[in-house]
């Protein structure tokens, strides 16, 4: 069994900075975290090669800087780290990014599985797993909550929903989005540390994946951020000292122009 699990270092959400030409996050130099939901990807992923041997291959796109967080994949028990790190990639909205991360899985193969996180804090979107499994032409479903059943190269699982979940039989290899309740992320091992010291880097440019410099990174992308800014927080407040019927009437008014 041959798992890719794809990760993302994304900015701690206490010190996220803005590029005002490009409107895009500016990651270099900022403290970062491995993004937390891609945790559970990677322990889904050995708890899968537990049960059934393999391999597990984490995979990630971004500076060189995100191969801090490849390393804490190591340490708590990932196989091999492949980063994908090129200035041409910068930028990249969830359509390049897909593609990118596409072309390095054909350049892997030999794969079964590819595991996501639910979504990336810094963005929320949810889409670039499917993206992957489209650009890739594999099975893929998302929200997954539990792994029912694996053998004679067909999967079972459940897809969370609104009112329940959906049972899904997919035959492999397909990619796959899980939410928290799939399992408990653990925790890294010493032994796991002292392997994610020594782990080896695979590192690979746009020119190694043979990617034409128009589909990729920020000229590549169909979505444009025309702006981005914080918004403003004004604290506002009205006191009032008056009987319980006056005050009353001044809150049914003042509800009545929000409502308008």
């Amino acid at each position: 069994m041959n798992i890719i699990v794809c990760v993302k270092q994304v900015p701690d959400t206490t010190d996220i900075k803005i590029d005002p030409k490009t409107n895009t996050l500016i990651r270099e130099g900022m403290e970062s975290i491995i993004n937390p939901f891609d945790l559970y990807a990677i322990e889904e992923a050995i708890r899968l090669k537990e049960q059934f041997g393999g391999k597990i291959t984490a995979l990630s796109m971004g500076p060189p800087q995100a191969e801090t967080a490849l390393r804490e994949a190591v340490s708590i028990g990932v196989d091999e780290i492949t980063l994908l790190s090129d200035r041409k990639f910068a930028g990249a909205d969830t359509w390049a990014t897909s593609l990118t991360l596409a072309e390095a899985i054909k350049k892997i193969g030999n794969f079964n599985i590819i595991l996501f996180g639910q979504q990336a804090i810094d963005g929320d979107t949810a889409q670039v797993g499917p993206g992957v499994a489209t650009h890739l032409g594999i099975p893929q479903t998302c929200f997954v909550r539990k792994i029912e059943n694996l053998e004679n190269n067909k999967i079972i699982v459940q897809r969370l929903t609104e009112d329940g979940y959906d049972r899904i039989e997919m035959t492999l290899p397909v990619a796959i989005t899980v939410i928290k309740d799939i399992n408990i992320p653990r925790l890294p091992s010493l032994r796991g540390k002292r392997n994610a010291k020594k782990a080896e880097l695979t590192t690979w440019t746009a020119e190694d994946l043979g990617l034409d410099e128009n589909l990729i990174g920020l000229s590549g992308s169909p979505t444009q951020v025309v702006k981005i800014f914080s918004p403003e927080f004004k604290k506002e407040g009205e006191k009032y000292e008056l009987p319980a019927e006056e005050l009353a009437e001044i809150l049914y008014k003042k509800l009545k122009e929000f409502g308008k």
